[in-house]
């Protein structure tokens, strides 16, 4: 019997693989799923090492969608959409940076109010002062008082026949010293820091600018008027600065030699002032320590900030008697050599 090629018989066979092999695909899975667990103990271990301060920034940070990170556009996103990365991201987040700009300015804005308050209610204690101590009353026309953009402004004067100061030194008289000494622990009663800044007139030492001059007199003699108001009972930590202005403020710019602009000016600083000062400080510290760097110098020479010529340490030039700078105080009284004027000073 013949077969034709139609009739041909065609055996399949299925292939059986290997024993076990078809159980191996959960290993993959449970490779991933510990890479994942390890990942978010990772991420939790540092969230928790981290200072509580900056925990703030780490949740703006997550909040932020990915197309806003990608393109570098603002924070949040106010569109209704919330596909994540297209648009808001889906964490709540109700304060926008512009609205809690806004309650810092508001509660910025009440705090300066009541700031403002306590310096004008200390002003009225003062006055009141004056008016009741025996000794501050003898001195009364000495005495200035005025509110300024900067605080309450406490000025004493010079007078051409009750010279504060010793004649062209910074040796305090000693009703200079009991006026600084009453005034001293009334300034204990708000957390204001101050100011203390010195003025002479306008008369030049026979040397001129060259060795000491008015810059360093005055300075000296606001140094001098800090420590009395220590001695008095002042807290060391109220001083913000000590300032050394010369003659470059007068009371009575007609008359530069006047006695009057011989004086001494305490400044009891609003927060807004000292806000400004620490930033000015903050500032001129930065450029210092990148200056040191940069020279390779340990440490920067001390400067006279408000001289004449001699520039200011912050860059920035506040209002007269909260001029920028610290004073580096030198000794008191005249360097060797050097002879004043023959005038009260």
């Amino acid at each position: 019997m013949s077969h034709s090629p139609s009739d041909r018989i065609v055996i399949r066979r299925k292939k059986v693989p290997a024993h076990g092999s078809q159980h191996g695909a959960w290993k993959i899975a449970y490779a991933d799923f510990m890479t994942a667990m390890m990942a978010f103990f990772l991420v939790m271990w540092l969230i928790a090492i981290l200072p509580r301060e900056s925990l703030p920034g780490i949740a703006d940070f997550f909040r932020m969608p990915l197309m806003t990170a990608i393109t570098g556009g603002p924070q949040l996103d106010e569109s209704s959409k919330v596909i994540p990365g297209g648009s808001p991201t889906v964490i709540p987040n109700k304060t926008t940076p512009a609205s809690k700009h806004k309650q810092r300015s508001a509660q910025d804005e009440e705090e300066d109010r009541r700031d403002q308050r306590r310096l004008e209610d200390l002003k009225t204690d003062l006055e009141a002062l004056i008016e009741s101590d025996p000794v501050l009353k003898q001195f009364r026309p000495q005495l200035l008082l005025d509110m300024t953009p900067d605080g309450l402004r406490i000025q004493i004067v010079d007078q051409q026949n009750r010279p504060m100061f010793a004649t062209g030194s910074a040796q305090v008289q000693p009703y200079m010293r009991d006026i600084l000494r009453e005034l001293g622990p009334v300034f204990n009663k708000l957390p204001n820091s101050i100011t203390i800044s010195g003025h002479t007139d306008a008369m030049q030492y026979a040397s001129g600018e060259r060795e000491y001059s008015n810059w360093e007199l005055s300075a000296d003699r606001a140094n001098a008027a800090r420590k009395e108001l220590v001695a008095g009972g002042m807290l060391e930590n109220k001083v913000k600065r000590v300032l050394g202005l010369s003659s470059s403020v007068s009371l009575i710019k007609d008359n530069p030699n006047a006695a009057v602009n011989r004086r001494i000016s305490l400044l009891v600083l609003n927060r807004r002032a000292e806000r400004r000062i620490d930033e000015q400080n903050a500032t001129s510290e930065s450029l210092t320590n990148l200056k040191s760097i940069m020279e390779g110098a340990s440490r920067p020479p001390p400067i006279y900030v408000g001289g004449k010529g001699l520039g200011d340490a912050a860059g920035v030039a506040p209002t007269a008697e909260a001029a920028a700078g610290s004073t580096v105080p030198a000794a008191s009284g005249p360097a060797p050599g050097a002879r004043p004027a023959e005038t009260a000073r």
